[in-house]
C-alpha cells in the first residue's frame, strides 16, 4: 500500500547516526511504499533522501518565513473567506462555539483546493478585520485584557503561519497528492496533522497519529516564555488545543508513544478504543552493556542543566551520600540550558562542601560513555516526559535511580529504585543502598537492561504497524475519493483494487492500471481475471 508519512520540523534522516524513527519505520516495512510530506521550518533545509532510496517522493512546506506568492480573491470569493475565517475565530475565542472549529477548518481547505488563494487572503487586511471584530466582540475569551492593533497584526500572522498547510500542493488524486494515498501516518501531531485533516475531508483518507512526547503539552509549555502579550497566547494556545482535539477526534488510530502519554491524550478527548501505546523503539538495543564499574563509587547524572531536571536536588542528595559514602563522587553531564544554571549549581556545591568530588562534565561525546563512567544513573527531574534516556540508561546495564515523575515508573518498573520528587533524603538512601551492594546493582542492572530491549527494540514497532496499517485497509475503502472503481450508487469496498493492480510499475511511470508490456488480448484476460477477483473479495 502507498503510505504518505507526515512529519513536521525534523529531518527524517539526520547528518550523523543511524537515522531516524521515520528511516526505522520505512526500512522496517519493506512491503509498502512511502512518501514523504515535511513541514519545514523554513525554506530550503535540505531534507535528505533516504540512504536506500525508499521514498517514492519527498515534499517540504516552508512553515516560517516568506509566504508563498499568490492572488487574493475576488469580491464574491472573498466573502466566503471571511465566513469560513470568520467561523474559525469565532471557534477559538467563543466559549460557547468550540464545537465549530472543524466546520471553519475544512471549509477553508476546500476554498484553499479550489483557487489556491488561502495565503493570498490570510494576509490581507480583510483577513485582520475579520479576526479584529471578533476578537473584541462581546463574550470573547481574551484572557486578561482587550486585545491591542499590534496583537491583531502579530496573531493575524502567526495564525497564517499555522495554516499555512491548508494551501500546501499536495491535495488530489494525481501523482504526489494525498488523495492517492491508502493512509496518512501523521507523526508528531500539531499542524503535521493538517494536511491529514484535510485529506480525510476531501479525499476520505484515514490517517493514523504518533506522538512521541504530546504536541498540546509542549506548546503550554512554550508559550509561557513567548515574546507576547497575554491575549495572544490565549488564542494561539486555543487553537492548538481545538486542533488537537480534531485530530483526536477524526484519527482512525492513536498510537502514544507511553502510557503518561496516553493518559494525556484522553484528558484532550481521545477515545480510548482507537488508542494503542506503540514504544519508541531505538537501535540503542543491539548495544553492548557497559564493561566495569569505576574504581571509586561514581553516579552518574546527565540532562540538560535547567530547573526542571532538579539538579539542585541531586547536589543536596549527593551531599548526604558523601556523609555516608566519603569516597563517592558525582559527575554531572549536560549542557545549560538556563543561562546561568551551571554556576548557580555549582555555587550550591560549594556551600554545601562537596565541589571537590562535583565534575560538571558539559556535553558528552556519546551517551554510552556516559553510563560506562558511573556506578549508578541518577534522575532528579521534576517531570520526565520522555523515555528515551532512561531506556537508553538502562540498556547500558548500570542501575537506575528516579523520581517517581512521568514515564518513569512505566519504563523503570521493578527494575530501578524509585523515590519521591523534591526529597534529597529518599534519594540519597536509595543511592547509597545501590552504591553499599554490588550484588543487587548488578540483579537491577541486568533486569533493567533486558526490560529495555523487550519493550523498545525496532522490531516490535515495525510490527505493530503493520498489524496497524493492515487493519485500516481492510476497515476503510480503496482510493475512496475515485469512488474505489464501483458502479454508480455503490458503496466503496474494502480491497476493492484486485492483486493485479499492485504489480505496476509505479516507481517507473508504468501504467497503474494493469501490468506493462502485454498485448490486447492480454489485457482483456488480465481484466476478467481482475474483475473476478474483486467480485470474490
Amino acid at each position: 500500500m502507498r503510505v504518505a508519512l507526515i512529519t513536521e520540523g525534523a529531518r527524517p534522516h539526520p547528518r550523523r547516526g543511524a537515522g531516524g524513527w521515520c528511516a526505522r519505520l520505512v526500512d522496517g516495512l519493506v512491503e509498502h511504499d512511502f512518501e514523504l510530506y515535511v513541514l519545514a521550518g523554513s525554506a530550503g533545509s535540505g531534507v535528505a533522501e533516504s540512504p536506500r532510496g525508499r521514498w517514492l517522493g519527498v515534499h517540504e512546506l516552508a512553515l516560517w518565513g516568506r509566504r508563498a506568492a499568490g492572488r487574493p480573491p475576488g469580491a464574491l470569493r472573498g466573502r466566503q473567506y471571511v465566513r469560513a475565517y470568520e467561523g474559525l475565530v469565532r471557534a477559538l475565542v467563543m466559549p460557547g462555539e468550540r464545537a465549530s472549529f472543524g466546520a471553519g477548518l475544512y471549509r477553508l481547505a476546500a476554498l484553499a483546493r479550489e483557487d489556491g488563494a488561502l495565503p493570498a487572503f490570510l494576509a490581507s487586511a480583510a483577513a485582520r478585520r475579520t479576526l479584529e471584530r471578533v476578537w473584541r466582540s462581546p463574550g470573547a475569551d481574551t484572557s486578561a485584557g482587550q486585545p491591542l492593533v499590534r496583537d491583531v497584526l502579530v496573531a493575524a500572522d502567526l495564525l497564517e503561519q499555522c495554516l499555512r498547510p491548508l494551501s500546501a500542493p499536495w491535495y488530489g488524486t494525481g501523482p504526489g497528492g494525498l488523495g492517492s494515498a491508502d493512509l496518512c501516518h501523521v507523526v508528531g501531531g500539531g499542524p503535521a496533522a493538517l494536511p491529514a485533516l484535510a485529506a480525510k475531508q476531501l479525499h476520505g483518507v484515514p490517517f493514523v497519529v504518533t506522538e512521541h512526547g504530546l504536541h498540546l503539552r509542549e506548546q503550554y509549555l512554550g508559550y509561557r516564555e513567548a515574546p507576547y502579550r497575554w491575549p495572544v497566547r490565549a488564542l494561539l494556545l486555543s487553537f492548538f488545543r481545538a486542533l488537537t482535539e480534531e485530530t483526536y477526534r477524526q484519527a482512525a488510530i492513536l498510537t502514544p508513544g507511553s502510557a503518561h502519554d496516553q493518559q494525556w491524550q484522553r484528558r484532550c478527548g481521545a477515545d480510548p478504543a482507537r488508542t494503542r501505546v506503540v514504544h519508541e523503539g531505538t537501535p540503542a538495543v543491539a548495544r553492548a552493556a557497559a564493561g566495569p564499574e569505576p574504581a571509586a563509587p561514581t553516579l552518574v547524572w546527565a540532562g540538560a542543566l535547567e530547573p526542571g531536571r532538579d539538579t539542585e536536588l541531586m547536589l543536596h542528595a549527593f551531599a548526604r551520600v558523601r556523609s555516608g559514602l566519603p569516597a563517592a563522587r558525582l559527575v554531572i553531564h549536560g549542557e545549560e540550558a538556563v543561562p546561568g544554571y551551571r554556576a548557580h549549581c555549582e555555587a550550591v556545591a560549594d556551600r554545601l562542601g562537596v565541589a571537590g568530588a562535583v565534575e560538571f562534565a558539559g556535553r558528552p561525546g556519546s551517551v554510552a560513555a556516559v553510563w560506562e563512567s558511573g556506578t549508578v544513573v541518577v534522575f532528579s527531574a521534576l517531570s520526565q516526559r520522555g523515555p528515551r534516556l532512561l531506556a537508553d540508561a538502562m540498556l547500558s546495564g548500570r542501575a537506575v535511580v528516579s523520581t517517581d515523575v512521568g514515564v518513569a515508573r512505566e519504563v523503570v518498573g521493578p527494575t530501578g529504585l524509585l523515590v519521591p520528587p523534591r526529597d534529597p533524603q529518599a534519594l540519597a538512601g536509595a543511592c547509597l543502598a545501590l552504591l553499599r551492594d554490588a550484588e543487587r546493582r548488578a540483579r537491577l542492572g541486568l533486569a533493567g537492561r533486558l526490560r529495555a530491549q523487550e519493550r523498545f527494540a525496532v522490531e516490535p514497532v515495525t510490527s505493530a504497524f503493520r498489524e496497524i496499517y493492515l487493519e485500516l485497509v481492510s476497515q476503510w475503502p480503496a482510493f475512496p475519493a475515485a469512488g474505489a472503481g464501483g458502479a454508480a450508487g455503490e458503496q466503496p469496498r474494502p480491497f476493492a483494487r484486485p492483486a493485479e493492480y499492485w504489480l505496476a510499475d509505479r516507481r517507473g511511470g508504468g501504467s497503474a492500471e494493469r501490468p506493462a508490456g502485454g498485448d490486447e488480448g492480454e489485457d482483456e484476460a488480465s481484466d476478467e481475471r481482475s474483475g473476478a477477483l474483486a467480485e470474490a473479495v
